[in-house]
């Protein structure tokens, strides 16, 4: 009797106690294609940034016509943001019974949702995480900062949208809250004392002695500057290189790992970083087509890092592309290659940033969504401008969740349920009649 007691008190603390853990303690675990019912790292790391509380606050009735239970798929949604961050508070209002808060919020359809942060405040419509963390990254921004291209001389465009234009990474920049502006030199008096990053890419016509004396005058201010360098002469920029204290090699790196992976023997693979905070953490492949050497040469001024490093088992090729490209000692330079480096140096009691980049195409449209050369460039940008808080790989996108099968696939899955299923269920049942009646 005693035992039986023990036993009953026992099995009821176990069950108070699992019950108690439970309800205080939640572990899950997502095993749906890509992870997509949960938050990426990046994400993650960007809640984890914004120091303070964030609001939401949602505009939503309680049904739609189209989608059913909007607040029930948008608290689901949020709650995983939630959860990383206790101190972010989701408010519904049903836009029915509140029309006047609602014209007050500039609110436009069933579903809006405003977020709030340290008074700055971002509509959104769309509720998947790549757009929402990109909201967060834009409120934890202190201010919009002013990214310009140097324009006048055949440049890449960043608002371009031609095949080597680098208008689909300028969208993504100013989703990420940045500001961005071209610049002649030829007409403005200086480079505005605004400007965050300059960006020079690629011109196609020799810069004037006095514009290339306007963008000296702004290094020498300590401005920061990312400069996407292609194969071919430097257009009146020899000086700037000078200044920089880097060494430009005439060839393209040839990579012959590019055809394991089907791609041109001149797209030069990122696989190796340097230690830095562009890529910390970044284990990634980057593709840099029609690449350039980049060498800065050791002096007391700059403070520099060999960012990537490609062509292993390749070289620098110093003859021409159009026939059979073979390594020639003579000429050609062996690698590994430096394609990539930054500089850096304490001027004024600030830090002056510079990237000097041996490939304008690896930003370009037609190539921006290879590999990881989007989040290298984003990651690029945010050191430049001094927001290397916000470096993060790009939240994943949500892959494809529709199943397609093959006309044979489906004729053996038909199959098997229809016909194999239903002849080994009346086989096992005859055995087991034959069986029973033998004995």
């Amino acid at each position: 009797m005693i035992q039986n007691s023990v036993f009953v008190v026992l099995l009821i603390s176990l069950a108070g106690l699992l019950g108690y853990l439970a309800h205080e303690t939640r572990i899950e675990w997502d095993i749906s294609q890509n992870g997509r019912n949960s938050l990426s790292q990046a994400s993650m790391e960007v809640l984890e940034k914004i120091n303070g509380p964030l609001n939401a606050t949602v505009y939503a009735t309680a049904q739609d016509a189209q989608l059913g239970n909007i607040r029930k798929i948008i608290h689901e949604f949020l709650s995983r943001y939630q959860r990383v961050k206790p101190d972010f508070m989701v408010t519904f209002i049903d836009p029915a019974e509140q029309p006047k808060l609602t014209r007050e919020a500039g609110v436009q359809v069933n579903g809006e949702m405003v977020v709030t942060f340290n008074g700055r405040s971002e509509h959104l419509s769309t509720f998947n995480e790549q757009t929402f963390t990109n909201l967060l990254m834009r409120l934890a921004r202190p201010s919009k900062k002013l990214i310009t291209m140097l324009s006048g001389h055949g440049e890449r465009k960043l608002d371009g949208s031609a095949s080597h234009d680098l208008g689909e990474f300028g969208k993504q920049l100013m989703g990420k809250g940045f500001k961005t502006g071209t610049l002649n030199l030829s007409i403005a008096p200086d480079v505005p004392a605004n400007t965050s990053l300059l960006v020079i890419a690629s011109p196609q016509i020799d810069l004037r002695e006095g514009e290339v004396g306007k963008l000296l005058a702004y290094i020498g201010r300590g401005g920061n500057l990312l400069w996407l360098i292609d194969e071919g002469p430097l257009h009146g920029l020899q000086p700037l290189a000078e200044k920089l204290e880097v060494t430009l090699t005439p060839g393209v790196v040839v990579d012959p790992q590019a055809q394991q992976l089907k791609l041109p023997i001149t797209v030069a693979l990122g696989a190796n970083y340097g230690q830095h905070p562009v890529t910390h953490n970044f284990d990634y492949i980057t593709m840099f087509p029609f690449a350039r050497q980049i060498i800065v040469n050791e002096n007391e001024v700059w403070h520099s890092v060999s960012l990537v490093e490609a062509a292993h088992r390749g070289w620098v090729e110093t003859g021409k592309l159009d026939s059979g490209i073979v390594f020639d000692k003579m000429y050609d330079v062996s690698g590994p290659v430096s394609i990539a480096a930054t500089l850096r140096r304490t001027l004024q009691d600030r830090e002056q940033r510079i990237a000097v980049i041996g490939s304008g195409n690896f930003l370009a449209n037609t190539y921006l969504g290879n590999g990881n050369n989007l989040d290298f460039g984003i990651n690029l940008v945010n050191w430049l401008t001094g927001d290397e808080n916000l470096i993060a790989i790009q939240p994943r996108a949500t892959l494809d969740s529709n199943l397609v099968l093959s006309e044979s696939t489906l004729i053996i899955i038909t199959g098997g349920f229809l016909i194999v299923l239903p002849l080994v269920f009346l086989a096992s049942g005859l055995i087991i009649w034959w069986l029973r009646g033998r004995r």
